[in-house]
């Protein structure tokens, strides 16, 4: 079975996240295979929804990580976890130090997608 390309995260501080080796200053989604889409701009800013992620759906990953910034400031639309449960993704949100552990562990054994927000 093929993951996704062999990514990790190997820092993040306020408004920075280090993804192999290449600083990012911008809210960011990790494909699956890899890819990084940058600058990603959620429709209500700190809300999370279904929407935000089309993109990352659409790449079908078996797990979707939230960052929801340093302090947790995203909030996940009620019932998305729900959402993404019945198209057979597991959903995991935390604030970003959480959230990069779980990326860094998942995606070696599973095809990961992940979004992070950098500030809040």
């Amino acid at each position: 079975m093929k993951f996704m390309k062999s990514v990790t995260i190997e820092n993040c501080a306020f408004g920075t996240l280090v993804i192999d080796g290449i600083s990012h200053q911008d809210d960011l989604m990790i494909l699956p295979d890899g890819a990084i889409i940058a600058p990603w701009r959620r429709r209500k800013g700190h809300q999370l929804s279904m929407e935000d992620l089309k993109e990352l759906i659409h790449a079908s990953p078996e797990v979707v990580i939230m960052g929801t910034g340093m302090s947790g400031g995203v909030k996940p639309d009620r019932g998305l976890e729900t959402q993404l449960s019945r198209l057979g993704i597991r959903f995991m949100a935390a604030p970003n130090p959480e959230a990069v552990r779980t990326f860094n562990k998942l995606v070696q054994e599973k095809r990961v997608g992940a979004g992070f927000h950098l500030t809040c």
